[in-house]
């Protein structure tokens, strides 16, 4: 019997050296100062900044579901990178903190390093737009474990904030508007959904949807709000009460998450335009209203909670960072039995 290699076995190592030495040059873009050392090392090394006098961390860890068997079907890996950092600094964002750095994992059964690559540079670019360092990750080759051409994605965000102004929830209040941030799509959830929507009206995921092919509007990645909403929060403590980063549940479920129990939040569904790709998918998958807002973010990426003395300063600050701004609705004393969010 020949003498077996980990590559027998369906490892290869020299691909897994070649990606460290693809993706070094886009983690390097990413780099803050207070990072020590680079990528390669056995852990990850942050130094909070003096800029904190009491900082606490805020984490999070997501993935990008089965928005990823479509980037399979289309050999579309370019954005799934940036989707992934996206829901979890979205997420840690709306208590206030600060993304600082990023990790990924990267699972495979038998590495390609030119997909690999993409989409780790999907991910640096995510992490260029939140302004928080790639500081590391784990690139997994697992023979047998996933089939051909396939992966797996989960990442991991840290951010910091100062103690006195974590964003909770705590100081909302009957009258407060509800300011929602413009989607730019479906973002990375809902996707079991869209998936048997197409399984079940065959479009042309390469004809002309609006202007653009339908594979592109689909695959969308994730708007990343950190640096519109941190300069809005740099304005005033206490400025902005709330948020809720728009997410798996969408805006039913998200709402109530920043909510107490005595408060609901009433929406105006004609306070914003349902973008065109959520009306098809409601028409071609006959999709009850209240199911497409409790699955989908119809076009609201984020919510934000402010006082009515603030809403127009905030709209008018939000939409010179870039944002596209709707006054949604309103908060609300929660009558008995009353769902805490409400679309009418």
């Amino acid at each position: 019997m020949s003498s077996l290699t980990y590559r027998d076995a369906g490892v290869d190592i020299d691909a897994g050296d070649a990606l460290v030495d693809r993706i070094k040059p886009f983690a390097k873009r990413t780099m803050r100062p207070e990072v020590l050392g680079g990528i390669g090392g056995f852990g990850a090394l942050f130094e909070i900044s003096k800029k904190f006098r009491e900082p606490v961390l805020v984490s999070g860890t997501d993935g990008v579901g089965t928005k990823l068997k479509l980037a399979f079907q289309l050999n579309k890996h370019d954005t799934v990178g940036q989707d992934l950092v996206a829901m979890s600094v979205n997420d840690i964002l709306v208590q206030g903190a600060e993304p600082l750095f990023f990790l990924d994992y990267f699972a495979c059964g038998k590495l390609d390093v030119d997909t690999a690559a993409t989409v780790v540079q999907g991910i640096a670019r995510g992490c260029e737009l939140s302004g928080c360092a790639l500081i590391g990750g784990e690139t997994a080759e697992m023979p047998s474990m996933y089939p051909d051409g396939e992966y797996d994605l989960a990442g991991f965000a840290v951010g910091a904030v100062e103690k006195s102004q974590i964003i909770d929830g705590s100081t909302i209040r009957p009258g407060d508007v509800v300011l929602g941030l413009a989607s730019s799509g479906a973002h990375s959830n809902g996707y079991s959904l869209i998936r048997k929507i197409i399984e079940v009206s065959q479009p042309n995921l390469d004809g002309d949807f609006h202007g653009r092919p339908l594979r592109d509007v689909i695959m969308e990645p994730t708007r990343i709000y950190v640096k519109s909403l941190l300069a809005l929060m740099e304005k005033r403590a206490g400025l902005v009460k709330g948020m809720a980063h728009i997410t798996g549940g969408g805006l039913l479920d998200n709402v109530p998450r920043v909510l107490a129990e005595n408060l609901t939040a009433v929406l105006k569904k004609d306070a914003w335009e349902m973008p065109y790709l959520f009306q098809w998918l409601q028409g071609a998958g006959n999709v009850d209203a209240q199911e497409m807002y409790r699955v989908f973010n119809c076009g609201i990426g984020m919510v934000v909670i402010v006082a009515p003395e603030d809403a127009e300063m905030a709209a008018a600050q939000l939409r010179a960072t870039g944002e596209t701004v709707c006054t949604l609705g309103t908060i609300e004393a929660r009558a008995e039995g009353q769902a805490q969010t409400v679309v009418i």
